[in-house]
Parts: C-alpha cells; structure tokens; sequence
C-alpha cells in the first residue's frame, strides 16, 4: 500500500517555489538596489545587538532576523541620505526615514520598524554607545484595532470532518487538524514537533522553542489524542516507508535516484492542505494557519474559560494579546443573546 498521493506533489512544488523566492518576506520592507552600504561600524553594531537580544531574551532567528532587517535598512537609508551613521542618527532622521519609508504603509507597518528602532536606540543608550534616544518623544502610528479572523465551531467541525480517511495521508491531516484546533499551537509550533514531544498517556505536547524561545507543556483533550494515537500507529509508519524521522509529522518526496525521504512537514505545505480541506468542507471565509488558533482561543472563552488560562495556553507573554479575542467572544454573546431572549 503506498501512503502518497497526487496530492502531495502540488505541495511539495508550491514548498520549493517559496523556497526560491527568499527575499519575498511578507511586510518585510526592501533596500532601493542603489543604496550604499552602510558603514562597517553600524553593520558592527546591529550585530552585537541581535547578539544581546538573543543572549538575554532567546529570540528566535525569524525575530532576529526582522530586528537585521529593519536596522539595516535604516543604515543604508540614512548612507543614502548623506546622514550621519546609525549610532548618530537624530529624532529628525528617523522621522524622515518612517516618513519617506511608511507613509503609504499600513499604521502596523510603520510601528513595528518604529519599534525594531525604539529597541535597538535603547539598547545603544544603555551600552553607553548614545547619550540619548532619538525615538524617545515619538509616537506610534494610531491603528484600528483587529479583531481575529476565526471559524464557528460548526466550520471547524467540517474541516475536521473534510481529510480522507482511507489514506495514511489523510489520517496525518485529521491529526494535525485536530491537534492545532485542540492545543491552540502556531503552525510554526506544530510543524517542528518532534515525536519525543508528544505524551498520549497524558494527553499533553511539549512545545520546545516557542515564541520568545519560551517552552510550554499544552494539553490537547481525548478528541485530539484518539486522532494522533490512530496516525502513530497506522499512517505514519506508512509515510515513512521503513524509514526514520524524528518529526511527529512527515511527508514524503522525492530523493536522489528516486529514494524516498521521510521529511518534516512545512508551514507552506500545512496551509496548502488547510486550504484545500477547507475548500472540501465548504469553507468559503478568508483562511491561514493562524485561523485554528483563534478559532481555539475565542472557543475556549464562548464556554466560559478564564482569560489567564488562555494566555497561558497560547504561550502569550502579555495578557493585552490575549484580550483581542475577548471582543470576538462578546459579539458572539450578543448574537446569542439578540436570538435567544425574549426582549432581543
């Protein structure tokens, strides 16, 4: 019996053509091709602060990398403006650089590079490398508050219900689904879960190297642990075709000379299958990754969870990030409400 299917192949190419293209980072803002480079000092600098972010706070190389990204680019833009380097900059320059840069950009856009910038002159300030903070007195763009795209708990049971279950391939897409919407885990989280992370005797996954390189024991519930137990035993052997892996979740492409290799599974290759299991199922809403895990959030507080129990669970350092989801919950009570009381 072979666990691929053609399935798999539209995947494994939409994976390869994103690796292609590594430049092409989603908000990730990109240097005029005629900027210089910018002086040795600074690229000196913005090392050893992404050293000390990592050293002190564990970010992780995505995190870090954005931080090198956002720096350099005002180093070149300011080597372009004729201005002084980065350690020199004043409030002025980095007003004209957000202004020049960002005016066209979203109000996210602007303050997350404003907030690479904020961090980094703190961390020059206290090394003893400025005497002041040029971003000090600047404020952050006004933005509207978003509120997470989610699912109904009707949607997320037909996309459960959608992957095929005749096929190992299917048995491992069930799991996934099942465990990312019982867990609330990141789609970056669960693609690198290792088999070794996973306790079903206790129904609880490990998550190694979470955002802020903060690690986390999160329970799934009996629902997710039938679905797993049944793909550890029955698909994922098959997948691997007598080979090994140390990831829980694999798939399978082609090697040289025509060898199998068992692979992990990708976030390209998980929002591929999401998208056409949800097309399955008769989802038509706007739909990413990240759509599991406010589905699983704003779920919890419908049924009554505590806000703190959340957090804890979404692995979010700082409460306000979980309080988004509390203005999903509260529209959904009203709805309730209007068609369930007599005076609605």
């Amino acid at each position: 019996m072979s666990a691929t299917t053609r399935d798999e192949a539209p995947m494994a190419r939409a994976e390869s053509a994103s690796a292609a293209r590594p430049g092409r980072r989603r908000g990730r803002a990109v240097a005029h091709p005629e900027w210089p480079a910018p002086p040795a000092a600074c690229s000196e600098a913005i090392d050893r602060f992404c050293d000390a972010l990592w050293l002190e706070h564990g970010l992780s190389a995505n995190t870090l990398a954005a931080y090198r990204s956002d720096l350099g680019l005002f180093a070149r833009w300011l080597a372009h403006a004729g201005r002084p380097g980065l350690l020199q900059a004043t409030e002025a320059d980095v007003m004209a650089y957000l202004a020049a840069r960002f005016a066209g950009s979203k109000a996210t856009a602007s303050n997350r590079r404003l907030a690479a910038l904020r961090r980094y002159f703190r961390w020059a300030l206290r090394e003893h490398r400025r005497s002041d903070d040029p971003t000090l007195k600047l404020e952050r763009a006004r933005q509207q508050a978003r509120r997470p795209k989610t699912l109904s708990e009707a949607q997320v049971e037909a996309l459960l219900l959608a992957p095929d279950l005749e096929t190992p391939l299917g048995l491992r897409d069930r799991a996934m689904l099942e465990l990312i919407y019982a867990s609330g885990l990141r789609v970056s989280e669960l693609v690198a879960l290792k088999a070794v992370h996973l306790s079903l005797a206790d129904a609880v996954v490990r998550v190694v190297g979470g955002k802020g390189g903060k690690d986390r024991l999160v329970p799934f519930g009996e629902q997710a642990a039938f679905w797993l137990r049944r793909y550890a035993e029955e698909a994922r052997p098959l997948i691997l075709g007598g080979g090994d892996s140390d990831f829980l979740f694999v798939t399978q492409r082609s090697g040289q000379a025509n060898k199998r290799v068992a692979a992990g599974m990708t976030r390209q290759m998980f929002w591929t299958l999401l998208k056409r299991h949800a097309l399955h199922a008769g989802i038509d809403a706007p739909l990413s990754p990240h759509t599991l895990r406010h589905a699983f959030a704003t779920h919890l507080l419908n049924h009554g969870a505590d806000l703190r129990v959340v957090q804890l669970l979404l692995g979010h350092a700082d409460i306000s990030t979980t309080q988004i989801y509390t203005h999903v919950a509260r529209e959904r009570l009203k709805q309730l409400h209007a068609h369930h009381h007599p005076r609605g």
